[in-house]
């Protein structure tokens, strides 16, 4: 996806989660009501921010002209002002330190899933590692059977010739 595309994708997801968690708060029981609507609004952000920060692709002039700069820097501001408006309205619907609960929260499942596929992949890599090993033992003793067999018929064919067997 073009950078541009990601950051206006990135942008109205912002808007639309905005709207669903401003007229899910005044009915929400608990934060869990409107976490979808909370997670969308983050990956939003995280969208604009990303297509700010990659420039794979796009030409010296669409990086550094005037319009793609300040189309950049509004979408990461209304962004920011739409992230701290939901932080005002949910610290002052749950509590103070609901928002930054929910950051937290969120920071740790991040983590602990990134943690999660890497020890994955390190026990993927141990497996393949082990089953290489299994492989070469496997074609080690393969071969020394086929040099045994081959000993052994050759000093059973020069027996016969030595006993006169022909």
């Amino acid at each position: 996806m073009e950078p541009i595309s990601t950051a206006l994708a990135g942008i109205a997801l912002v808007k639309a989660s905005v709207d669903g968690i401003k007229s899910a708060l005044g009915t929400a029981k608990d934060i869990g009501a409107i976490a979808n609507d909370i997670d969308a609004l983050l990956n939003g952000q995280a969208q604009v921010q990303a297509a700010s920060n990659k420039k794979a692709g796009v030409g010296l002039a669409d990086q550094f002209g005037v319009q793609s700069v300040a189309k950049e820097m509004i979408d990461a501001k209304i962004a920011a002002e739409h992230v701290a408006e939901v932080r005002r309205l949910t610290d002052h619907r749950f509590g103070a330190g609901t928002w930054q609960s929910i950051l937290d929260e969120r920071a740790k499942r991040i983590r602990e899933a990134k943690e999660a596929q890497a020890e994955a992949r390190r026990q993927a890599q141990l497996q393949h590692d082990e089953m290489l090993e299994n492989v070469k033992i496997g074609l080690a003793i393969f071969a020394l059977v086929v040099v045994v067999v081959g000993l052994f018929i050759a000093v059973m064919v020069s027996t016969a010739g030595a006993i006169g067997l022909k």
